[in-house]
């Protein structure tokens, strides 16, 4: 029993082990940065380019909110915290999609979105400094001409703190992307109206017990009053990490990819 414990524990610390070095190797594509705002206000965040780009097309690019367990001033755990750097190897978000990425952190103690999280409803707060600095820093790569990213493909996602972040950002620039996946997250259900022309895809366990469901239902339900199609993924029996369906679904990303601003 002992030597069972003993090699029990072995194998889990050689999984930690090449888990930890697979993250190291997938984040060596992800290139670290700093934006720097006034007042000394900073934002870390990474962005990474499509594996085999041909100068002269233009390509999607993703945005990705975090959770609250990657925030920080590593400028790492926005895109390793609950497996996202993994989930978009897996679907082929460099490779297979030749898309770029984009992914800030927020310092800890701060948020996307200044709302607190257990609340059944909110009206959109001023923007938050993150927030600001992301879309600043967004823009600005954008913008750059050595860069190749279509405007007519960006994209964005986030989770729970990030999923609130996601609405937010599409509340604040509603002509901005060209579709979003919200998961487990809430946003003004007021301004359901202004959503109505861009594609949506949102996510939400129907157990999920830190943000309920009913932040994400109610967006719905306001988006298709005011004549809009979203989608919409409740699953069964889930807590708050409905992010793990999301990665797992092949239809999610290609139905994501293939969105197209007009």
């Amino acid at each position: 029993m002992k030597d069972f414990l003993i090699l029990g524990s072995c194998l889990l610390l050689g999984f930690a082990n090449l888990s930890a070095q697979s993250n190291e190797e997938l984040l060596s594509s992800y290139e670290a940065k700093v934006w720097e705002a006034e007042k000394n206000k900073t934002l870390l965040y990474r962005t990474a380019s499509p594996a085999e780009p041909v100068k002269g097309k233009k390509y999607p690019m993703l945005v990705f909110f975090h959770g609250a367990g990657g925030r920080g001033n590593d400028n790492t755990g926005q895109l390793v915290d609950a497996g996202g750097l993994a989930a978009f190897e897996k679907q082929g978000v460099r490779n297979k999609r030749n898309s770029y990425v984009f992914a800030g952190q927020v310092p800890k103690g701060s948020r996307w979105v200044n709302v607190a999280w257990n609340l059944l409803g909110h009206k959109m707060p001023k923007v938050s400094d993150s927030m600001q600095m992301a879309f600043d820093a967004l823009d600005a790569f954008v913008d750059d001409d050595k860069n190749q990213v279509d405007p007519h493909r960006i994209y964005v996602m986030g989770l729970s703190m990030g999923g609130y972040g996601t609405w937010d950002a599409i509340q604040r620039r509603p002509g901005f992307f060209a579709a979003a996946v919200p998961i487990c997250g809430g946003g003004d259900k007021s301004l359901g109206k202004n959503l109505i022309k861009i594609p949506i895809w949102a996510w939400h366990g129907d157990k999920d017990s830190v943000i309920k469901p009913i932040r994400s239902r109610e967006m719905i339900q306001a988006i298709t009053k005011a004549g809009g199609s979203p989608k919409y993924s409740e699953i069964k029996g889930r807590g708050h990490n409905s992010w793990v369906d999301c990665w797992q679904s092949q239809e999610l990303w290609d139905w994501l990819y293939s969105q197209r601003k007009k």
